[in-house]
């Protein structure tokens, strides 16, 4: 019984795989035909088996008459023709039967590949949030590329060879049966062996699969969070913790694939092992019934019992065939069942579903009634208690209250990101719960405090907004729809926004003016006009190609479009300098008429108008009304709140140094394409060829390997000793074919009426003992090859793909955003490329190497034992190999040529599942699904001719052996009777000849295998290859300029370090000396221009000025992002921009505007910021989150230290991720802190104690600090204050000093005045 459960769970759970996702008709079709194609492909060979017989009794007829000189050759000639003849007939049966059924298992294939990451997309975009807090976007990629392509491959053609194999088994079997029941009833025996073996076999290879799968996407969870933060992982100089963790994963993956492989050759010895004993007794009680019919007498035939032997033996050997597919069979299902898991869970909440009521209209009134919520991933930690609050219809709210109360959390469960445990929210009095989730999403607009944009053109994204509008509802057709991708494609290469769009479609029109109409409200129109493509510049994987304050008035914008009911600013303008934010407001307090507004803030400037404020603390209400009414409350926290962040004029006289800062205007560690004022382009793909010219070899986002064997040889060098075995091992297995065959030529030679009884017994003997050593050979011998290449192949894909990791995080952030590359499409090298390096250099390598053996073997055996035969025959071959390259050929061509298809479609999906909110918030699930169906549009179209084409070759290899068979015959039979050669000789040639052509077919079949891995492996040794000195990209500077970097400034990632930075005492020195900058793809346009500023050891010095000035720049150019195109920086008298080495990295830590959490616990990520070599103490991780405020927070969850962050920390709420961010920092203990906006989503409390903890840090270890800020509290406090405008700085001083003289400083200082 307990075989049972492993056994028809499987095969079941095919059955519904080739069924899924809803085929159609078609599909159906190409089923049918292919299994009914398959099943007849296996018909006539065992009936050329019964011809075969007849011949033989033909021959022995001839040769016991030539003996009694009563047979003439002619006359027997003429019969075997006749017989050969109708051979050639079932031999084009089988041509045409296994041409159909290879087309449609690959076409099968195909399509049910797609359908199911279709399904596997659509279900994903489905679920609901909460699903999604421990899924992360790197496991969607491994899920989408490894076990869909296994999914491919396990229900491709290779099924249809499968059930040829299993038809041609049971045909053979029905025809033994009719011929010779005795000797069919012992070898029946054959299938309860090969179906235990199977079962078993294939239950623990699923098993290994299903395990190494498993740790295998938690791995490049790793892998895609790092690669998607390189910048970040750099200033950290993390690279070696998060390759620790990749490895560690990937160790498990590996001792359970090297356990695959053992059971699979456990599997594929067993297989050989039991069909060469089949053959072993077969020849013996043949032999005994040969004699028996010799000495006594009877009406069975020789050439009957010839018959049974043969097909059945060489039914064993066809069986043997399916011994690589099984493997392949079991990880169809297992790959299937993991994806079933995600696919078949059902959502809470479904933003996608019709049920529920629909409502035509809403006011926008909102009401809390004593709402009590936790995060399903932590339920023992409340986030809100008994919240109760209203907002009034067309009326702005304001939640404040401390980072970490929950205000965030009353934004998601508005959108039904969630739903709350107990108590209920209404709109208009319908409880959320009764309305359809779409539609609810679509009367609300959500501007979260982290916005994050797909990767397409501004356009697109603004019209997102439009995508669920009820008011906008006849453009949804044109929005599911790439015409406004092909628009923003006409304005890149040179056409008139406006123009175009007159020339489109109507709507297409409305759709940019409704646009452009948002853009200007939310201040955004601005900086979009300065760039080069305007509305149709493309912002980037996350907007990672413009400033943190662009991003957010994108953000802005595309809530704005659709004209919302309700509202929802969450830190809106977080990352806006005071003058973007205080025209954002009048814009909003503009829009905002008759429409419901929550606005979540800490700047308390923004909502001093809101007609009611809602004060939140530790999840709960603890006051609310106007601003003037929460004045008045004696010792109240608002009053206080607002008094902690009011700046009077001497408020910073006492301080020495100290603060933190806010609201950041260029993007994070990787937003550094931030743009000057003067023209600000992300960049796009038509890049000049100047930039072009300048990237490195292998820059044009493909990598090309220069020497695989150079760079492979090395890794595979300590398994040599393993490797020889291996290819020893399956040495043998090549042999054993024509060894098998000298047996078989030997039996049916001696095996002839003419021979005395006695003799044929003994010699029948003699060689069915043979036979069975034979057996016990290939057990041995295909055990230690599946083994040794399996195991070796798990040994090298683990090198590989943590070297691959290495490489690519050894490369600058410089090449990481040249040449079109994204963090999915490096990722793809380490998934993809992997698993298809995986599958070939297994036991397929085994398979090659014998095959290839095996022919050699039997072509050299035929030409020694009967040349005149071996010479003829010979003459096929060249068909055979023709035909295999010619498929290996078209297969090859159409993956070179979809392969930027292939990747980009995952890499949408991938971009979805990292997004999700801003998906299920605009309600794109349609939209994503849409741009995911466009990207498969070409290889979808060509898939059928290309299908037809490929495998006319796959069809030729497979069934060109029985042409030479009949050949064979006809061309030996002439010879035999002839007189030149025996019926011993020509047997051995023939079963030689035969058997590797029949292994040839099987060869080819893993042509699909083979080409994947071929430009697989080019593209992994092209990553392995990479230099840190040669990928920097030094685009678009003049000839003389690259001479001098390549000479002078080279950032060398991964250079041998030359001597560490000078150290001194107290904080760093820190010099720009007339610094010009321009970014490579964009060497034209100045981001900073002759920029001098020098700040003191132990200084907190803070840059302020309009978003866009150049500030962000300033910190990647400490942190050798990039170097100067002029000028100088030095730190600590060291100049940074000439120094070979990152070794200077280890003083300075960076905490940049996006804060970014690994998946993991909060202890490993703030491990990840302490030095390189380091590994900080539990108190010193403490001290720092003490500093940073965040300890008592810490503390109070359930696992404290070990509280695991979510996927990019989406456990945390965004002030509690700010200031873990800054402890990581902190860990470090540096001599230069770098501050991007660090407290824009901090309130005022905990800002102060941060201010505190920081003061603390400066003074005791004299750090120096250069902090971006908007937000004045920081400023005023700062030692010096340099004012950035245009790339310069245009004024530098104290707070009372600069409020005097600068207009634009004061412009913004009044602003955040509070009464």
């Amino acid at each position: 019984m307990a075989l049972k459960a492993p056994s028809v769970k499987p095969f079941f759970g095919f059955i519904s795989l080739l069924f899924y996702a809803d085929p159609t008709w078609l599909d159906k079709i190409l089923i049918f035909v292919g299994f009914f194609g398959s099943i007849a492909a296996g018909v006539p060979f065992p009936l050329i088996g019964i011809v075969f017989g007849q011949v033989v009794d033909t021959f022995n007829e001839a040769i016991c008459g030539q003996r009694s000189g009563t047979e003439t050759p002619s006359g027997t000639q003429s019969s075997v023709n006749d017989k050969i003849l109708l051979m050639v007939y079932l031999a084009i049966a089988i041509l045409v039967l296994t041409y159909t059924h290879i087309v449609c298992w690959n076409l099968v294939s195909q399509r049910l590949a797609q359908r199911v990451r279709e399904r596997y997309l659509k279900i994903l975009l489905k679920q609901d949030i909460a699903f999604f807090d421990n899924l992360q976007a790197g496991e969607v990629s491994s899920r989408l590329n490894g076990d869909v392509q296994a999914i491919e491959t396990g229900t491709s053609e290779k099924v249809g060879v499968f059930l040829t194999c299993i038809s041609f088994c049971v045909t053979a079997y029905v025809i033994a049966f009719i011929k010779d029941a005795r000797l069919a009833g012992m070898l029946i025996a054959l299938i309860p062996a090969f179906l235990i073996m199977t079962v078993i076999g294939g239950h623990y290879v699923q098993k290994y699969s299903t395990s190494m799968a498993n740790h295998f996407a938690s791995a490049s969870a790793i892998a895609s969070e790092g690669l998607s933060n390189i910048g970040l992982v750099h200033a950290l100089g993390a690279h070696e913790r998060l390759e620790e963790r990749f490895r560690g994963h990937l160790t498990n993956a590996r001792k359970e694939g090297i356990r695959k492989a053992l059971a699979a050759a456990v599997q594929a010895g067993l297989l050989y092992f039991i069909a060469f004993s089949a053959n072993a007794l077969a020849y013996w009680q043949g032999s005994r019934k040969i004699a028996d019919t010799v000495e006594f007498g009877g009406d069975a035939s020789v050439g009957e019992t010839y018959t049974v032997i043969f097909i059945l033996v060489d039914g064993s050997i066809v069986l043997s065939q399916v011994a690589p597919l099984l493997p392949l069979f079991g990880a169809a299902v297992a790959a299937f069942h993991r994806l079933r898991i995600d696919i078949d869970n059902q959502p809470t909440i479904d933003g996608t579903c019709e049920s529920g009521q629909v409502l035509p209209q809403i006011d926008g009134a909102v009401t809390f009634d004593n709402v009590s919520f936790t995060y399903p991933s932590r339920p023992e930690h409340p986030v809100l208690e008994g919240v109760s609050f209203e907002c009034a219809a067309g009326k702005m709210t304001a939640i404040v209250g401390l980072s970490g109360s929950g205000k965030s959390t009353i934004a998601g469960l508005l959108t039904r990101f969630y739903d709350p445990l107990s108590g209920s929210i209404s709109i208009d009095g319908h409880d959320l719960r009764s309305l359809n989730v779409r539609n609810l999403r679509g009367f609300i607009s959500l501007v979260p405090q982290e916005p994050s944009l797909l990767d397409r053109s501004i356009l697109e994204n603004v019209a997102q907004g439009l995508v669920n509008s009820p008011t906008h509802s006849h453009l949804a057709p044109i929005l599911l729809t790439d015409a406004l991708a092909k628009l923003a494609e006409r304005v890149r290469a040179g056409e008139d926004m406006l123009k175009a769009a007159e020339t489109s479609d109507r709507r297409v029109a409305e759709i940019v003016a409704l646009v452009q109409k948002a853009t200007d409200l939310a201040d955004a129109s601005g900086f979009i006009d300065r760039l080069e493509h305007g509305l149709g510049t493309l912002v980037g994987s996350s907007g990672s190609l413009i400033s943190g304050g662009q991003k957010q008035r994108i953000a802005l914008a595309r809530a704005l479009v659709r004209d919302p009911r309700i509202l929802i600013l969450d830190e809106a303008t977080a990352a806006l300098d005071s003058a973007s934010e205080r025209r954002i407001q009048v814009a909003i307090e503009k829009a905002s008429q008759g429409r419901t507004i929550i606005s979540i803030a800490h700047r308390l400037s923004t909502i001093r108008a809101a007609a009611k404020i809602v004060v939140m603390r530790t999840g709960k209400v603890i006051e609310q009304g106007s601003h003037d009414e929460l004045m008045g409350v004696e010792g109240g926290s608002y009053a206080d709140m607002v008094r902690l962040q009011s700046v009077k004029a001497g408020d910073d006289a006492s301080s020495s140094s100290g603060g933190s800062t806010r609201n950041g205007d260029e993007g994070s560690i990787e937003d550094v394409k931030v743009l000057t004022p003067a023209d600000t382009t992300a960049i796009s793909k038509e890049e000049s060829p100047a930039v072009l010219a300048a990237t490195a070899p292998g820059d044009d986002g493909e990598l090309a390997a220069k020497s695989v064997r150079r760079t492979l040889f090395p890794m595979v060098r300590p398994y040599l000793l393993l490797l020889c075995m291996a290819f020893f091992a399956a040495l043998i297995v090549g042999g054993t074919y024509p060894a098998a065959g000298l047996i078989f030529g030997n039996t049916i030679g001696s095996l002839t009426p003419c021979n005395p009884a006695d003799w044929i017994r003994d010699r029948g003997l003699l060689l069915s003992g043979m036979f069975f050593m034979l057996a016990c050979v290939e057990f041995l011998a295909n055990f230690g090859s599946w083994a040794s290449f399996g195991t070796i192949s798990e040994k090298l894909i683990y090198k590989v793909r943590v070297l691959s990791l290495r490489s690519l995080f050894k490369q600058p952030l410089q090449w990481h955003e040249s040449s079109g590359r994204s963090p999915n499409k490096l990722l793809s090298y380490i998934t993809n490329d992997g698993n298809a390096l995986a599958g070939f250099s297994g036991s397929i390598i085994g398979t090659l190497f014998a095959v290839i053996i095996n022919f050699v073997v039997a072509l050299i055996l035929s030409h020694f034992v009967a040349w005149r035969i071996a010479v003829v025959c010979l003459a096929v071959v060249p068909l055979l190999l023709g035909a295999g390259f010619m498929q290996l050929r078209s297969i090859i061509r159409f993956a070179e040529k979809h392969a930027g298809a292939f990747s980009s479609s995952v890499g949408i999906t991938v971009e979805a599942v990292t997004n999700i909110r801003t998906v299920a918030a605009l309600s794109l699930e349609q939209e994503v699904l849409q741009t995911y169906r466009r990207s498969l549009r070409a290889p979808r179209k060509e898939m059928v001719v290309q299908s037809l084409k490929s495998n006319i070759w796959l069809a030729v290899a497979n069934s060109s052996g029985n042409f030479i068979y009949s050949f064979a015959y006809w061309w030996g039979s002439k010879n035999l009777l002839e007189g030149r050669y025996t019926q011993t000789e020509f047997f051995i040639v023939l079963f030689a000849m035969l058997v590797s052509a029949q292994l040839w077919g099987q060869l080819f079949t893993l042509a699909p295998e083979i080409s994947r891995a071929r430009t697989s492996i080019s593209r992994i040794v092209g990553v392995l290859e990479l230099d840190p000195d040669t990928s920097r990209a030094c685009a678009g500077k003049d000839a003389t300029r690259v001479e001098y970097e390549k000479n002078e400034k080279v950032d060398m990632e991964a250079m041998v370090e030359s001597e560490a930075t000078p150290s001194s005492t107290g904080g760093a020195n820190v010099e720009f000396r007339e610094v010009s900058f321009s970014y490579p793809a964009r060497p034209n346009i100045p981001v900073l221009t002759s920029l001098s500023f020098s700040i003191k050891p132990g200084q907190f010095c803070a840059l302020v000025g309009p978003s866009g000035a150049g500030k962000s720049t300033v910190l990647a150019l400490l942190e050798r992002f990039y170097s100067p195109s002029s000028g100088s920086i030095l730190i600590n008298g060291l100049d940074i921009s000439r120094h070979r080495g990152t070794a200077f990295r280890d003083e300075i830590a960076y905490v940049p505007q996006d804060n970014v959490m690994f998946h993991g616990t909060i202890r490993f990520n703030l491990i990840l910021g302490a030095r390189p070599g380091h590994t900080p103490t539990d108190a010193e991780l403490e001290e720092a989150c003490k500093l940073a405020n965040i300890h008592d927070t810490i503390v109070g969850l359930p696992q404290g230290y070990d509280t695991e962050v979510g996927a990019s920390g989406s456990q945390l709420s965004g002030g509690q991720r700010q200031r873990l961010s800054i402890a990581r920092a902190l860990v470090r203990k540096p001599k230069l802190l770098l501050l991007d906006e660090s407290t824009s989503a901090l309130d005022a409390e905990s800002e102060k104690a941060l201010e505190e903890g920081l003061n603390r840090a400066v003074n005791g270890q004299g750090v120096t600090v250069i902090a971006i800020a908007h937000r004045l509290r920081t400023i005023a406090r700062s030692d010096v204050i340099f004012l950035v405008e245009g790339g310069k700085v245009v004024d530098q001083g104290k707070h009372d000093e600069l409020v005097k003289r600068s207009e634009s400083y004061r412009v913004n200082a009044l602003h955040q005045m509070l009464g």
